[in-house]
């Protein structure tokens, strides 16, 4: 697939997920506006990527600060002029806590880091993408979200909330030519997930480039008539 002459916005591109999703676009050939939050050396972080060399920019980003989100989408208006496309990668899993135990903080922790972070993404990229008329948001959520299961209270609403958010963007966006989707990974063979369930069977486990190679699909024109799905990925 290609994004050749795309300008593509990675949030998360320093997590587990994001170097595979990082380098699947910069090989597909856009330029990647890619948000990190915490420090990165630019230099020795851009020379693991092929490809890198003027097509990738780094950016700092909390992506669960109101204020701080705008800056990738306006840094790829005035450096490249567009933004075609918006990956919503940042996420994160706590859980194992029954609802009776489970503290407010807690709860909340993970609609901060899942859920906020998908809505204050895509709807920075909704503003920047709308007076051209053109893009695409693809957030992630989780298999897990497709149905509740014990001690995944927060994890599960969080990501459950995000398949609405997305299907709300897509309805909002389709009078604008701005498609939303949604990707539902299963568990995505990560060093840090190895080496927290080190006994686990991962015959089905997703490795992060088969999601990056969908995420890909989904930015490219390929997709064009492809809107408001939810896409599950692994088992």
């Amino acid at each position: 697939m290609s994004l050749q002459e795309q300008v593509v916005v990675i949030t998360g591109s320093t997590g587990g997920l994001g170097p595979a999703v990082v380098q699947a676009c910069l090989r597909a050939g856009a330029v990647v506006v890619a948000g990190h939050r915490g420090h990165v050396a630019p230099d020795e972080w851009r020379s693991r990527f092929e490809g890198a060399d003027g097509q990738l920019a780094l950016v700092s980003a909390d992506l669960t600060d109101e204020t701080s989100v705008p800056a990738l989408a306006d840094h790829a208006i005035q450096q490249y002029g567009r933004l075609d496309g918006w990956l919503n990668l940042v996420g994160g899993y706590a859980g194992g806590t029954p609802v009776a135990d489970l503290e407010l903080a807690e709860f909340e922790a993970m609609l901060t880091l899942n859920l906020r972070t998908a809505f204050l993404g895509s709807r920075a990229a909704f503003r920047a993408m709308q007076p051209r008329r053109r893009g695409s948001i693809v957030n992630v959520s989780s298999l897990g979200a497709l149905r509740g299961t014990a001690g995944h209270a927060g994890y599960a609403a969080a990501k459950a909330a995000v398949i609405r958010l997305t299907e709300t963007l897509a309805a909002e966006g389709a009078p604008y030519g701005i498609r939303a989707n949604v990707v539902l990974p299963g568990m995505i063979d990560t060093p840090a997930n190895r080496a927290a369930m080190p006994g686990a069977d991962r015959a089905t486990w997703v490795a992060p480039e088969d999601i990056a190679a969908v995420l890909v699909f989904l930015l490219s024109d390929a997709a064009r008539a492809v809107s408001g799905t939810s896409l599950p990925i692994g088992g």
